[in-house]
């Protein structure tokens, strides 16, 4: 199948004679088939042959980076551009775009995991296989500390502060914040370590920093994230659509029932304003409001 690099000027030329875009549109469009390239080929993928989940995973991860709907949507319009110009070059028969929906526009409240849920992922993973207490840790240090997954595949081992029980993250603008980590995060993180260590794993040359690798020594990609995270959801039994941002959600909306001050919520997230951390209150009101219905002796009355 052709590369990116080789379609490039060819969609580029097919945006020129397709009616009614604007030259902003084209622009617009062609960055985003770039934007789409550059996220698959870093998890090894040919654009050119996605298939409809990888194109869901890619929407996932516009999400999980903060950005907002309206963009998303945009996004998604320049991607069924690519596709359809894909199929009427002769490139592929289907059009895997055709399948992915747009983000709905207005106030998203997410998906968001119970307890038992997440313990069930944990349960799930065979601490046994080659990447046992890897995806175990991984797990622990998504859920247990909220990180964005760009945060946690960026995560260098020299800050995490297991004595002190904190991580050092790097997050949007370059900004480093302090946020804690749970008991089990630093057990399992150390357990992976040392497996590592006794393993005796090749690290390629200038990822010796990086806490989580792959196979081939070099640090995880997002891509790849997704699909640990969704594979152990599968194995689970969990039917909830979820990427690894589902779990960052999970972390602030079980904070927030037990208590844990709004602003404290924002800082351990890394949100510059707290009007983003306050979708919590709203999705928060939302469980409320149903476990009321479900439990509150006159609604049981009325049945």
């Amino acid at each position: 199948m052709t590369s990116y690099k080789e379609l490039r000027p060819h969609y580029e030329a097919f945006l020129l004679l397709e009616r009614g875009l604007s030259e902003n549109t084209r622009v617009g469009y062609l960055a985003d088939a770039d934007r789409l390239a550059q996220w698959m080929e870093e998890g090894g993928i040919n654009p050119a042959e996605a298939t409809v989940e990888q194109l869901h995973a890619f929407i996932f991860d516009l999400h999980d980076l903060g950005i907002a709907s309206r963009s998303q949507a945009r996004i998604v319009s320049g991607i069924r551009s690519f596709y359809r110009y894909l199929q009427i070059d002769g490139i592929r028969e289907d059009n895997p775009s055709e399948l992915v929906e747009g983000p709905k526009i207005g106030r998203y409240l997410p998906e968001v995991l119970s307890i038992d849920e997440v313990e069930s992922m944990i349960e799930a993973i065979d601490i046994n296989s080659r990447h046992g207490l890897r995806n175990r840790a991984i797990i622990e240090v998504l859920y247990g500390s909220g990180l964005r997954v760009s945060e946690l595949c960026l995560l260098e081992r020299r800050r995490v502060v297991a004595d002190e029980g904190y991580l050092i993250v790097t997050g949007k603008g370059s900004k480093e914040r302090m946020v804690p980590m749970s008991e089990a995060a630093i057990e399992q993180i150390s357990l992976y370590l040392d497996e590592r260590w006794r393993r005796g794993d090749v690290i390629k040359p200038g990822e010796e920093d990086y806490l989580f690798l792959n196979n081939r020594g070099a640090h995880l990609t997002r891509v790849m994230v997704f699909y640990i995270v969704r594979d152990l959801a599968e194995a689970a039994g969990i039917k909830k659509t979820i990427s690894p941002h589902t779990l960052r959600h999970s972390f602030a909306t079980h904070l927030l029932e037990g208590g844990a001050n709004l602003r404290a919520i924002q800082q351990m997230l890394g949100h510059e304003s707290i009007a983003t951390t306050e979708i919590y209150l709203h999705l928060d009101n939302t469980r409320l409001r149903e476990e009321i219905l479900l439990h509150h002796p006159r609604n049981k009355s009325s049945r």
